[in-house]
């Protein structure tokens, strides 16, 4: 059978546009592709399309809208993840124009398709109290929680990323002055994040404790699980949630779910409230735009009393005369029945 021109360029975009000519991470191919799965499984399903019938002019903005409300009502999706998916799809279709110029009326319309709006989320994070709870629950005297404690550390003081974490291997972690984590984030991109002092020496001590004199094993995954592969997301997200569990019962101000996520969040609110630029939280932080770093000076509620107290002089007087010595008021409260 003659593959079709969806399969051709679906092939293409791939296998040799994003990862040879867009330098994509793995992730984000990754993501693409579980799109397209999607899509498929929602022409064959929904449409009664057979995979291997499926060309282009079949998928005109009419069926991916259809399949946007589909993955979004059916599959119950949020809206950003409706909108990480178009996105997948207009890289696709945007693609597609250059290798097929006759149907780039029909490619724009796709093209055309707008992301939905969605309700800005509140930043979730810890408080500088619940953070110091949550990171005192390893065990320091076992081997597991020293791992811990030094993961959960560095999690929170470099603002990395869970898959970062994840991808961290030992020579990334440069311990000579000055102290520095090597992080490589969204499409390959690599940033330094200097190491404060308290997560320096956790560093220090766990790599002596388990890569002393082992300059071959430099390339091994910093973080490793019991059978010593490297740890994935799911396991560094079990590691946090059994020390919430712990930490709830130390104080009310650990919230009952925490994300590896929520980590970054805390860690950009707590420089943020320290009074550091965004400037810098934004390059910290691995954001390639301001706005993306400016969600949190809009979500802090604390700094923005603290600016309209200082922006503001005091007009509105608190003190209240003191009712209790005015006779006549007692009398008629006391003859209400």
């Amino acid at each position: 059978m003659k593959p079709t021109d969806f399969a051709i360029h679906l092939t293409g975009f791939l296998s040799v546009y994003l990862p040879r000519q867009k330098n994509a991470s793995n992730n984000t191919i990754s993501s693409y592709r579980d799109t397209f799965k999607l899509l498929l499984r929602y022409c064959q399903e929904q449409k009664d399309i057979p995979v291997e019938k499926l060309n282009l002019d079949m998928l005109t903005h009419v069926m991916i809208a259809d399949f946007l409300e589909w993955i979004e009502k059916e599959r119950k999706c949020s809206i950003a993840t409706r909108n990480q998916r178009l996105a997948a799809i207009h890289s696709f279709f945007r693609y597609a124009q250059y290798e097929e110029p006759s149907g780039i009326l029909h490619f724009q319309k796709v093209i055309a398709l707008p992301v939905k709006k969605a309700s800005k989320p509140s930043v979730p994070h810890l408080t500088p109290e619940a953070m110091k709870h949550l990171l005192s629950q390893p065990d320091k005297m076992t081997v597991k929680g020293r791992r811990d404690l030094t993961l959960l550390s560095v999690l929170y003081d470099s603002g990395c990323r869970v898959q970062e974490l994840v991808t961290l291997r030992v020579r990334d972690a440069v311990l000579e002055n000055p102290a520095v984590l090597i992080l490589t984030g969204k499409g390959n991109k690599v940033r330094r994040i200097p190491l404060m002092k308290n997560t320096l020496a956790l560093l220090q001590h766990y790599i002596q404790e388990h890569f002393l004199d082992k300059d071959w094993k430099s390339d091994y995954p910093l973080f490793v699980n019991k059978q010593h592969n490297k740890l994935t997301k799911e396991g560094i997200a079990y590691i946090i949630s059994q020390h919430v569990v712990s930490a709830r019962k130390a104080s009310a101000s650990v919230p009952e779910k925490v994300t590896p996520h929520m980590f970054r969040h805390s860690k950009a609110m707590h420089l943020l409230q320290a009074g550091v630029s965004l400037i810098y939280i934004r390059d910290f932080l691995g954001h390639e735009d301001i706005k993306t770093t400016e969600i949190y000076a809009k979500c802090d509620s604390e700094l923005k009393r603290q600016a309209i107290e200082k922006a503001y002089p005091d007009l509105v007087d608190s003190n209240l005369p003191d009712w209790s010595k005015d006779a006549a008021l007692l009398d008629w409260l006391s003859s209400l029945k």
